[in-house]
């Protein structure tokens, strides 16, 4: 899948990958594409309830070899 931005959090633990998600985030425009690499278990359950939360979409998840991929869809502003 493409994307606007990589955000690596590989080899960081809860909360640091969603906020380091959330500054990805700010750093690109509504509808472009964040993608984010994590090695911690925990994020899949955090990336599925930060995006619920705020409005952000989940496009896709991806897991290997304990790494984890997420591509998140910037919401548009309201």
């Amino acid at each position: 899948m493409e994307f606007d931005k990589l955000v690596d959090a590989t080899g960081l633990n809860c909360p640091l990958p969603i906020l380091r998600c959330k500054k990805g985030l700010s750093e690109i425009n509504e509808n472009q594409i964040l993608k984010v690499i994590s090695t911690d278990a925990g994020s899949v359950k955090d990336f599925n309830a930060f995006c619920v939360q705020t409005g952000h979409e989940l496009l896709q998840f991806d897991s290997e070899g304990g790494t984890y991929t997420f591509y998140i869809k910037k919401r548009e502003n309201q």
